[in-house]
């Protein structure tokens, strides 16, 4: 039998947020988790500054200006910073960004991929928390030319087809690494003879029951194989990449932060041009989006540019639309009822009313495995964040209220089960500590 779980207040939970979240910093960034992952990830890091500025305004300034220092010199903002520690697989030497791309930097080291665009997102909400200290005028000034060119880099290189849908090279560029939006892609992924071996250190941590399988690894770094190749040349990874595939995820949330970076630029006196191409760039996004829209199922689908065909898996992802909006309002409307009904955050069986990554109901459904059923708080954080944004305020706070609730333990786990609540993956994360201080300072 289960222990009963244990229950923190509001003022005990921020505590233990904030002791999380010291517990993690090396000193140098805010480690994602102190034994599975111990460097710097970039949308990690976006959310992280969030709920460092409910406690220090200049260390959360710092934080994100410590992943700008490891932007690539063409705008890429690499998906990894790593630290001096080591302890994960793969790290600098098997990426070798640096040796291969004169792009990458020295010092940082990095990884050689991206992830999903939120940066804009974290310095709006920066910004209504500590606006008007100097550290967050100093971060507008010079961080703000640093997410417009990570957003036209974006254009210039994860656009192929120029409609607005944003590519993604590889599964982890998505953020969400193992979920079936990907499974028919990456079963083209033939990993070849001259895969380098490798051992991985994710099982030490978590159980293996939770974590992608060996077979899955080796189509990950196979992929990593190809860019190396070609020397993570943006275009030529691209052309040549086993795996290319429209993201309606990564392109709902790139229509949003393009449209909040715009506003952030207007009201910090930035170039009228660059606010201009924003908002274009965030019309052409959010159309993208809307025509990924199936009436049949009632949610947005990925494309998979290889194979040249939509991939209509049911995830927590096809719900994308109700990130930057676009669709008409009656399509909107059952989407936002669909996401909040029975096979979603309304199902009867969850511990909390947070919509899981994959349908309880779905055939697919994997409660205790990664992004194949596991409630994961951030994603939560960012539909709630977008919800309060477009007016759905007491959507908004339903989903807050839900989401203090499965984290009131304070064990602030990766992902959770969304049926017992149980914590999963690695614990002490530290985005999940951060979305936690957000819920409980939400003004």
């Amino acid at each position: 039998m289960r222990p009963a779980r244990r229950r923190f207040d509001s003022v005990q939970l921020a505590a233990r947020a904030a002791w999380t979240l010291g517990g993690n910093d090396n000193g140098t960034m805010i480690t994602a988790a102190p034994r599975l992952y111990p460097h710097m990830w970039s949308w990690d890091t976006a959310f992280i500054s969030i709920g460092l500025a409910h406690l220090n305004v200049d260390r959360a300034v710092r934080e994100l200006e410590t992943l700008f220092a490891a932007q690539w010199r063409d705008g890429m903002l690499p998906h990894i910073v790593f630290s001096e520690d080591g302890g994960y697989f793969p790290g600098p030497q098997r990426w070798g960004a640096a040796e291969l791309n004169a792009d990458a930097p020295d010092s940082p080291r990095t990884s050689g991929i991206c992830q999903p665009p939120v940066h804009a997102i974290a310095l709006r909400r920066i910004v209504d928390i500590g606006g008007g200290s100097p550290a967050v005028d100093r971060l507008l000034t010079d961080g703000w030319p640093k997410l417009y060119r990570w957003h036209e880099w974006l254009v210039r290189h994860r656009d192929p087809h120029g409609t607005g849908l944003l590519a993604i090279t590889h599964g982890w560029e998505s953020g969400m690494d193992n979920s079936p939006r990907w499974d028919l892609p990456y079963a083209a992924v033939i990993p070849g003879p001259d895969l380098p071996p490798y051992e991985r250190l994710d099982r030490r941590v978590a159980a293996a029951a939770e974590r992608p399988s060996d077979a899955e690894y080796d189509r990950y770094l196979w992929l990593v194989e190809q860019m190396r190749k070609v020397r993570y040349d943006a275009d030529q990874v691209v052309r040549t990449s086993s795996f290319l595939v429209g993201d309606v995820f990564v392109t709902a949330l790139f229509a949003l932060a393009s449209e909040v970076l715009a506003t952030l630029g207007e009201q910090s006196g930035q170039p009228s041009w660059r606010i201009r191409q924003l908002r274009g760039w965030a019309r052409r996004s959010r159309v993208a989006v809307a025509s990924a829209y199936d009436p049949a199922t009632g949610l947005a689908r990925d494309y998979d540019l290889r194979a040249g065909t939509w991939l209509s898996t049911a995830t927590l992802a096809g719900f994308a639309p109700l990130l930057c909006g676009g669709l008409p309002a009656a399509d909107e409307n059952r989407m936002l009822a669909t996401i909040l009904g029975p096979d979603w955050a309304g199902h009867p069986d969850l511990f909390a009313a947070i919509p899981p990554s994959v349908s309880p109901n779905d055939p697919a459904f994997r409660a205790r495995e990664y992004w194949r059923g596991p409630v994961w708080p951030v994603i939560a954080w960012l539909f709630g964040w977008a919800f309060e944004h477009h007016g759905w305020t007491a959507e908004a706070a339903r989903l807050r209220t839900e989401c203090l609730r499965l984290v009131e333990d304070g064990t602030f786990g990766e992902y959770y089960h969304p049926l017992t609540g149980e914590p999963l993956g690695s614990q002490q994360q530290s985005w999940t500590a951060t979305v936690a201080l957000d819920w409980l300072h939400p003004a």
